[in-house]
This record gives C-alpha cells, sequence and structure tokens, in this order.
C-alpha cells in the first residue's frame, strides 16, 4: 500500500482595486492627507484638485463609508509595497498537508515497523497523518482489531503526535487522525538548523594537520680547561 498526499483545496480569490481620481464617482469624500492627517469632508472635485496639485492619486479605501473615504497617495506605490508585502506573506505562510498511511488488520511486524517509520517522519515534519485500516471480506466482522491496531500505534508514536480525530468506521474502512505535537513551522525550522549545523559538525570533526617544528636547544658552549703551569 503507497502513501497517499491530500493538500488542502486551494480556492483563487478576486479582489478588485479600488476606485481612484476620476473613477470616484460620489459628490463628496472625507478626505485624508498623505500623511494621514484628517482632512475632513470635501467635494470631489476639490479632493482631485488637490490630488493634481500634490502629484499625487486620490484613492477611494472605504466606499462603504458614508461619505466614502478617499486618500491621497502615489497608487503605483502603494500598488509595488502591497505586493511585496503579499509575496512575503505567501512565503511565510506554511500549509498544512495531511498524509495518509493505509494498514491491513493482520499486518506483518516487518511492515508495520516500516508504516510506524512513515508516520514518524510525517509527524516530525509537523504534518498530520490519516491512518486507514481497509477490511476485506470476513475481517470486517472484526473491527476489534483494527481498533486495537490504530490504539498501538498511537502508543507508539505518542511522543510525536497525539490522535486528533479517534478511531471510527467508515463503511469497510477504519480512520484515526494523528496531529503532530510541533507546528510545521517548528518542525521547518528546526530541520533549516539541523541542515546548517551539519556541515559545521562535520568540520570540526575532521582531524586537523598541524605540524610544529621544534627549534633545536642550543647547546652549551664546552669549558675550556686550562693546565696549571708547572
Amino acid at each position: 500500500m503507497g502513501v497517499v498526499e491530500r493538500f488542502p483545496d486551494r480556492r483563487s480569490t478576486t479582489i478588485s482595486e479600488p476606485r481612484i481620481n476620476d473613477r470616484i464617482r460620489v459628490p463628496e469624500v472625507r478626505l485624508v492627507g498623505p500623511n494621514g492627517e484628517q482632512v475632513g469632508i470635501v467635494r470631489v472635485e476639490d479632493a482631485l484638485r488637490l490630488a493634481a496639485e500634490a502629484d499625487l492619486d486620490l484613492v477611494e479605501v472605504a466606499p462603504m463609508a458614508k461619505p466614502p473615504v478617499a486618500k491621497l497617495m502615489d497608487f503605483g506605490k502603494f500598488k509595488y509595497e502591497a505586493a511585496l508585502k503579499a509575496r512575503e506573506a505567501r512565503k511565510n505562510q506554511v500549509n498544512t498537508v495531511i498524509k495518509e498511511i493505509k494498514l491491513r488488520p493482520k499486518i506483518d511486524p516487518h511492515d508495520y515497523g516500516t508504516k510506524k517509520g512513515h508516520v514518524e517522519r510525517f509527524l516530525k515534519g509537523g504534518d498530520k497523518v490519516k491512518v486507514t485500516i481497509m477490511f476485506r471480506g470476513r475481517e470486517q466482522s472484526r473491527p476489534e482489531l483494527g481498533f486495537r491496531l490504530l490504539q498501538r500505534l498511537a502508543e507508539d508514536v505518542i511522543e510525536l503526535g497525539t490522535v486528533e480525530s479517534a478511531p471510527k468506521q467508515d463503511g469497510r474502512n477504519m480512520i484515526m487522525v494523528l496531529g503532530p505535537t510541533k507546528k510545521k513551522s517548528e518542525a521547518m525550522a528546526e530541520q533549516r538548523r539541523a541542515r546548517t549545523a551539519a556541515p559545521a559538525a562535520e568540520a570540526a570533526e575532521q582531524p586537523q594537520d598541524v605540524s610544529t617544528e621544534t627549534a633545536a636547544e642550543p647547546t652549551a658552549p664546552e669549558a675550556e680547561t686550562t693546565e696549571p703551569a708547572t
């Protein structure tokens, strides 16, 4: 049985841009200056004139207000900065991935060890794991076999994950969901630290070739002996 990855459903949303300058079709607006100062309620013609004099755009920031709120700003710069923030948010966003492991009620001990290793690896990575027990034929009359197997697995990985959804029958299958004790972001950060620390640790373990030269110690000059004159 293979490992199945289930990714969250991503639906695109369309966000309409605010109305700017001549597209603002209201008689008056509550005007906000470029530095956030409150100008007050002014006619839209006057607001457009102030925007032109300051070489800025008039942007409707709260169309549902009464009257709508408009701000003087550089709309091109505003869009650029907003795009940068959105890109940074997507970069830091962590999507939860649900992995699926399928087992049989009378699984071989060796196969159980292999599947348990997969579950441990997924939980260490911060992913949820959906464990499915598949019953075939007469096995369907023995649901307690699947229940005991799921309980055993939950106990074997208790240091890495907890039961988020208790075992329950789903047609011919029995399903349990395990959640990691560490958040996805924490697990990824830990993995990055481990990858960074590994080369440094390997370098530290390498024997260093240090050659030292020992200078010869100077020998004391031989003492001169003089024979007494006879």
